[in-house]
């Protein structure tokens, strides 16, 4: 058995970070510390999810049942990404406003999911870190 499959994953999401990190940093003029979990560019899991699945399709073959499981897993995520944790931003957003002034509030992230952009820029990233793991674990 290859370590392809456990090192793509983690070797992804070490890439993915600190190139979120960096482009949050340019956009905010600013060290983005503040930014760094849930939401921004590129989705962090989309690209692990998508490193995945890319990997599966190189090695296995598109008729691998392990592919269908992985790319079913991948549309969940981004599906989630963009759906379910943009509107748990918006309660949370919601949330700080009716707590106002309240010093007993601590306040709730509301940046918590991904646009269509930021995930697209995840399947990119991950379908090239799939192709890299691919060719340095032959």
């Amino acid at each position: 058995m290859t370590l392809a499959y456990l090192v793509t994953p983690f070797l992804t999401w070490l890439v993915v970070g600190p190139i979120k990190f960096l482009i949050n940093s340019a956009r905010q003029r600013r060290w983005a510390f503040n930014l760094v979990g849930n939401g921004g560019f590129p989705s962090n899991h989309s690209s692990v999810v998508t490193s995945m699945a890319t990997l599966i399709a190189l090695r296995e073959g598109i008729g691998h049942p392990a592919f269908g499981v992985a790319v079913t897993l991948a549309f969940i995520v981004m599906i989630d990404a963009n759906s379910l944790r943009q509107h748990v931003g918006r309660q949370a957003a919601a949330i700080n406003r009716l707590a106002g002034g309240d010093s007993r509030h601590t306040l709730l992230r509301e940046r918590m999911g991904h646009t269509l952009v930021e995930i697209t820029g995840g399947i990119c990233t991950g379908i090239a870190m799939g192709f890299i793991v691919n060719a340095l674990f032959r």
